[in-house]
């Protein structure tokens, strides 16, 4: 299936199927909860920006040029509004709120990103997502992106599985770079960052939204795995990175380690890669080599 393509309709049958699964006793309560709530929230803000998509609204630029716009501001408050409405005494984190350093000392955590991709939304391109995930002691616990233009929801909780519009889904399991497809920034393609890797793919393929390219690879939707050489924020990933884990898959620095999240700085440098162990390791190894 290729990215931006729409499931069969699914409303009802996405709950009832998730709701299955997390009958399991392995999940307490409070967490099918929160699943919802975050599921209800992401729709909602994601609903919200259509209102403004390939409309007018305001645009501002922060001290790297990325822009925030009007849209990106108003799912901010939608989430936060919904997400702490039900949740008070957890922690905020999100892109388009000022930091605090307490944070740090709350037990759960939501960090959140409105609109990841505020570029390609506003040029028009449907691939911006709603990132929404729940870090508890340093792990997301509860992930969901949510593609507004395309309707595809993508929700995750730990050691739950991972889905698209109801439907249980996982990472590729082509194991070659050779016959492997890279989604990767286009910001990072234009700039010629990954054209090192090009001549050991069979396909790169840019894409949108670090959130919704991980959300894609944990479906196989368009491409195997991603690399991401630009460092990027603790919630651009933190949802991504569960919903690749629990579609089998993982996602490391290059390094090779695992993320903590809520770290006191956010900014994760120096490189990414998500998808089936496999690819993984193997891209590693290959980023490794070109050094």
């Amino acid at each position: 299936m290729d990215v931006g393509a729409t499931p069969p309709t699914w409303k009802w049958g996405f709950f009832l199927l998730l709701a299955a699964r997390l009958a399991n006793p392995y999940f307490p309560a409070p967490m099918r909860a929160e699943l919802k709530t975050a599921i209800d929230a992401a729709r909602r803000a994601g609903e919200l920006t259509l209102e403004y998509f390939g409309g007018k609204y305001q645009v501002e630029y922060k001290e790297r040029r990325d822009p925030v716009t009007s849209a990106d501001l108003a799912a901010n408050a939608c989430l936060k509004e919904q997400l702490l409405g039900a949740f008070p005494d957890s922690g905020w984190f999100s892109e388009e709120t000022a930091d605090s350093p307490q944070r740090l000392s709350a037990k759960r955590l939501w960090i959140v990103d409105p609109i990841d991709g505020t570029r390609e939304f506003v040029e028009g391109i449907p691939e911006y997502a709603v990132s929404v995930a729940l870090v508890e002691e340093g792990e997301p616990v509860v992930g969901v992106i949510y593609n507004p233009p395309a309707d595809q929801l993508f929700a995750a909780v730990k050691g739950g599985g991972t889905f698209l519009n109801g439907k249980r889904v996982f990472c590729s399991e082509v194991s070659s770079l050779g016959q492997a497809t890279l989604i990767v920034s286009r910001s990072e393609t234009k700039r010629g960052e990954i054209e090192p890797l090009r001549p050991h793919l069979k396909e790169v393929k840019p894409v949108g939204s670090v959130a919704y390219k991980l959300a894609a690879v944990a479906a196989g939707l368009g491409g195997d795995f991603n690399v991401s050489v630009q460092p990027k924020s603790e919630w651009d990933v933190c949802a991504g990175d569960l919903l690749v884990r629990e579609a089998g898959g993982q996602m490391l620095n290059l390094e090779g380690q695992v993320r903590q999240y809520n770290q006191p700085d956010p900014l994760i440098s120096g490189g990414l890669v998500a998808g089936n162990p496999h690819l993984v390791r193997v891209m590693l190894a290959l980023l490794g080599s070109l050094r």
